[in-house]
């Protein structure tokens, strides 16, 4: 005789799931900022726990259908947004010649706060060698930096730093998901290649070394 045992069935996904994992979809899509874990378990009177699984799993079952939207975790919330490879068709879509680009000046100095904050105006103006003041109200005025604190030094100068509107832009949850900059620091034989390059015939390195400025040291935290 054969020992059947009986097969279990798999328990059907409770209801109470699938209305709250209807809300937060209402919510999230209705919503103009990411929209934190917190806030939705107060709002759907669920334990942090369950709404941040329930987050989890709706990301993970958009992503396995192959939606051309996603739902992640920004600045700290979660919100939609397109898939990035579908970027080239969304960017047709927005811009079209209309969107205002970013100067170069302002993602220098973008980059630099990013980097850098809590940074002064002087602090940067040494890094980039020009005055930042108008890059920096720019920057200010667009909500992508904004004054975070006061140097405790002689003058108090305003230290800036980055917002959650900037995470928000980049896709970022936080600034520990910018790249590292390494990745972005040529090797030290490309840099004596390029030096060796920008030489005129018949320069004497020694001269060139001591005409060449010392840059500040920097040192992107």
């Amino acid at each position: 005789m054969f020992d059947e045992t009986p097969e279990i069935p798999e328990p059907a996904p409770r209801a109470l799931d699938a209305d709250v994992v209807r809300a937060i979809e209402a919510i999230v899509m209705v919503a103009t900022e990411p929209v934190a874990t917190e806030q939705l378990a107060q709002l759907l009177e669920q334990p942090l726990a369950v709404v941040n699984e329930l987050c989890l799993g709706l990301a993970d079952a958009y992503d396995q259908a192959g939606h051309g939207f996603q739902l992640v975790k920004v600045a700290g919330g979660w919100r939609y947004q397109t898939h990035p490879e579908l970027s080239p068709y969304v960017e047709r879509f927005l811009l079209d010649g209309q969107r205002a680009r970013m100067s170069g000046a302002a993602l220098e100095t973008l980059a630099i706060v990013a980097y850098k904050q809590p940074i002064s105006r002087a602090q940067v103006a040494s890094i980039r060698g020009v005055d930042p003041d108008g890059v920096l109200r720019t920057l200010a005025a667009r909500g992508y930096v904004t004054q975070v604190a006061t140097d405790p030094g002689p003058g108090q100068a305003a230290l800036f730093g980055t917002t959650p509107q900037f995470l928000e832009k980049l896709g970022l949850n936080s600034l520990s998901d910018l790249p590292p900059l390494a990745e972005f620091v040529p090797a030290a034989e490309v840099v004596e290649a390029l030096e060796y390059g920008l030489r005129s015939p018949g320069a004497d390195p020694k001269q060139l070394r001591a005409n060449t400025p010392t840059l500040p040291d920097v040192v992107l935290e």
